[in-house]
This record gives C-alpha cells, sequence and structure tokens, in this order.
C-alpha cells in the first residue's frame, strides 16, 4: 500500500487542491514542464487508486480519456494535518543579535532564491502579523547541510549556542516537495500556503491559531490554501 502523505507523492495533492474544483488526467502529474516535480505514471496510478479507496478523489474512468475529481478537500487536508509534523524536519538553531538579521538573510540568498523558503510564524506574519516572535525559521535547499550552513554562519555572524537560539535552518522531511510552488511575499521567498498550513497546524507556541487565521484571510480573498 502507498502512503499518500509521502514526500515526492504529496505532489499530487497539493496540485489537487491548489486548483481543487479542476478535473485532472495522469499525465498532468507527468509534465516534462514539471520536470523537477514529475512523478513516474506507475506511482501517480497507484496514489490514485488508494486516493479513491479511501474517497478522497472520483473517478471517470473512460479508458484514454479517465478523468479525476477531488471530491472531498476538506477531509484530505484535516487528514493530511493529523499525519504530519513540522518536528520530521531536522531544525539546526543558531543565534543572533542583530534585529535586521531577516532582512540580511534575504541579501544573503538573493542572488540563490531558489536556495531557501521561509515557514511558520517567520512566513505567516508577511500576511497577518497575527504572531508577534523574533525567531527566523527556514527551509534550506541543500545536499550538504553542514557546509551550507557554515557558511550561512560566517557570512551572518550566526553563533551556536549550548541550547536554543532565534535563526533556525531547517533541513526539509519533505526534500522533494517542500518547495513546490514556493512564493514571493515582500521580497521574501516563502513556502506554499498549503505547506505553511502543514507546518503552522501542530506547532507550538500559537501555531494551530496562526494556521487557521492564515486560512480564514486567504478564504477571504477567494483564495486556495494550495
Amino acid at each position: 500500500m502507498i502512503s499518500i502523505f509521502a514526500d515526492k507523492t504529496t505532489i499530487i495533492l497539493r496540485k489537487m487542491l491548489k486548483s481543487p474544483k479542476d478535473r485532472w488526467v495522469i499525465k498532468d502529474f507527468v509534465k516534462a514542464k514539471d520536470k523537477i516535480f514529475g512523478i513516474g505514471q506507475g506511482r501517480v496510478q497507484k496514489v490514485l487508486n488508494e486516493m479513491e479507496r479511501l474517497g478522497y478523489i472520483e473517478r471517470e474512468k473512460r479508458g484514454a480519456r479517465s478523468s479525476t475529481i477531488l471530491a472531498d478537500p476538506e477531509r484530505l487536508l484535516k487528514d493530511w494535518v493529523n499525519a504530519y509534523r513540522f518536528e520530521h524536519n531536522e531544525v539546526y538553531s543558531y543565534y543572533s543579535p542583530d534585529k535586521n538579521i531577516l532582512r540580511k538573510i534575504r541579501e544573503y540568498f538573493y542572488k540563490r532564491e531558489d536556495k531557501y523558503a521561509l515557514t511558520l510564524h517567520t512566513a505567516a506574519n508577511l500576511y497577518t502579523s497575527f504572531v508577534k516572535t523574533e525567531d527566523v525559521y527556514f527551509y534550506l535547499n541543500t545536499d550538504d547541510i553542514k557546509r551550507d550552513t557554515l557558511d550561512l554562519r560566517q557570512n551572518l555572524g550566526l553563533k551556536q549556542l549550548v541550547q536554543g537560539g532565534n535563526v533556525h535552518v531547517i533541513k526539509p522531511y519533505y526534500k522533494h516537495s517542500v518547495f513546490f510552488d514556493a512564493q514571493m511575499v515582500k521580497r521574501y521567498r516563502i513556502v506554499s500556503n498549503l505547506q505553511l498550513y502543514l507546518d503552522l497546524y501542530n506547532f507550538q507556541p500559537r501555531g494551530r491559531e496562526q494556521a487557521e487565521y492564515l486560512k480564514k484571510i486567504l478564504e477571504e480573498k477567494g483564495k486556495h490554501l494550495g
């Protein structure tokens, strides 16, 4: 049995939740233009079979013209946040006394924006300013976390404490999909609204409050979490 909440297979869920009223065919998930996030046709078929078994989708089987619709996006999202925990990621924490450290992180990544994406309250506050915090959380797209965090620390003067810190570098659990649909908000690169919701929902302190408030203001603007 395949897990629909596994890293790369969530690309299918992310696409569907971004456009929950669309009708989908298998090739939508394996197109060449999505070569970074593309999924093999066999895996797509297994994921759709499992989603159908669980009642998340409905399928119209007409041979080559078969299609799929998302039947229960709210339950899919609810089950996903129950299965996901931000703690699955690896987090490396450092300290900076600099009040402008967030801006300096943005400047550090200016010519390599695909290398990072803000998340948790750091990203959500670019929309809401709902939870005041000085902590900075961001994912790092890297195949060598030690090398890249060392360079980051040297350039930004980050200190490693015995415990804690206020700058948190995250090696993603969802290494293939966490950057899917990353977006620019106020000149900062942040994860997709869906990934942000997932990260926040079970996070302490006040993650669920922030997640639900974010969902509310997006819906008021006619936008989906995807």
